[in-house]
């Protein structure tokens, strides 16, 4: 009796055991029908389902959804960080010592080149103009009366020689009275915007002080680098977009101005001057801006990401071509989130490539398409580089 209720135990944990097993764990129906337990239970095996591929391939050709392939430019992007200055910047200094008698500029104010800025006390200077002039008059009644004489053989050619001189040397005089004079005042040596003045009528200056810096903001000079690896493919004239950092939503464009001709070591990167007019006069010397500059480069072939396999000899694509799909290999040049960019010998821009349904494609094998989608890529990829 106890042996009878031990192998009683047993069936009924066997029998507890199959149905967890056969409740939880699908997989299980198939072995279990195989070895009989299934028709020994009265149990029947769960529907089977076919997958669309599957029951199209019995029927004739696969259904799939394909994607067209076209060409894209591969484009380099450098993006930098420039300094700007104005294109032209002067620091007017006093050439002079003297005592302001005259202020004739406003500060934020804007001035033609040869405008008087400021005159410097300049009584002494007149004096000595007015004194020189005189002694220029006396020298050349001097000088005529001496050639008159000359004419008649009343003098020697050394007196007539000595009155050129000091003729001469008056002259000389005058012109030096005259520079004296015209440093008493300074002028606007360019055309532009005046800065901040820190000066009053009756301050008084020494000479090399500065007085007031003037700049010609109309156009702003941008220095900014770029690698080395496109010195040879940047030139003169070349355009490129920039934003003031301080001003994120303005977009200008500006060109190339100059190139140095020596490459940072410690940096290895080219120093560029740029240049963009400020018509509106919304920018200053000092600036930072945000420098974006595209290369061109070559042409290559846009799929659709979704059309990328992989296998262990490397990416490919399934390419539609008279109603069949053959197997092309294929170089991944860029991923794109909308696109991938990649070479290919055998692969052509008029080339349509499956997207879904490749799961039981065969090279030959006989596909329609149901509908092809577009290729979501933009003009021209580009290739973000990280910040000089």
């Amino acid at each position: 009796m106890k042996t009878l209720g031990q192998i009683l135990l047993s069936a009924l944990v066997l029998v507890a055991g199959l149905y967890v097993w056969i409740t939880y764990v699908p997989s299980a129906y198939p072995l279990l029908d195989k070895v009989g337990v299934l028709d020994v239970l009265g149990i029947d095996g769960p529907p089977v389902e076919v997958a669309p591929e599957q029951a199209s391939r019995g029927g004739g050709a696969t259904s799939v959804i394909a994607g067209p392939v076209s060409e894209r430019a591969l484009s380099d992007r450098i993006a930098a960080i420039g300094d700007g200055r104005a294109l032209r910047s002067v620091t007017v200094r006093s050439n002079a010592v003297g005592v302001i008698t005259e202020l004739s500029l406003d500060a934020g104010g804007y001035v033609q080149p040869g405008t008087t800025i400021l005159k410097l006390q300049d009584e002494a200077e007149q004096i000595a103009l007015e004194q020189a002039r005189i002694e220029l008059e006396d020298a050349g009644v001097e000088a005529d009366r001496i050639k008159r004489l000359e004419a008649t053989g009343a003098t020697t050619s050394v007196r007539l020689r000595e009155t050129e001189l000091a003729l001469r040397s008056a002259e000389l005089a005058v012109r030096q009275a005259e520079f004296d004079l015209s440093q008493r005042q300074v002028a606007a040596p360019i055309a532009g915007w005046v800065g901040i003045i820190d000066l009053e009528e009756g301050d008084r200056v020494n000479a090399q002080d500065e007085l007031v810096t003037i700049t010609d903001r109309s156009k702003i000079l941008i220095d900014f680098r770029v690698p080395e690896r496109v010195v040879s493919r940047i030139e003169l004239g070349q355009v490129f977009s920039l934003s003031p950092l301080g001003l994120g939503d303005l977009t200008l464009t500006g060109s190339i101005n100059a190139i140095d001709t020596v490459v940072d070591r410690a940096s290895r990167t080219l120093l560029v001057q740029g240049i963009v007019a400020n018509e509106d006069d919304l920018l200053r010397a000092g600036m930072a801006f945000s420098v974006n500059m595209s290369f061109p480069g070559e042409t290559v072939l846009s799929i659709p990401p979704l059309s990328l396999q992989w296998s262990s000899e490397g990416p490919y694509v399934w390419a539609v071509r008279d109603g069949k799909v053959e197997r092309v290999a294929v170089v991944i040049a860029q991923r794109n989130s909308d696109e991938v960019l990649v070479r290919s010998d055998d692969l052509k821009s008029d080339d349509i490539v499956v997207t879904e349904g490749v799961q039981t494609l065969r090279p030959g094998a006989e596909v329609s398409v149901a509908s092809q989608g577009d290729s979501a890529a933009n003009p021209v990829s580009t290739i973000e580089r990280t910040k000089i």
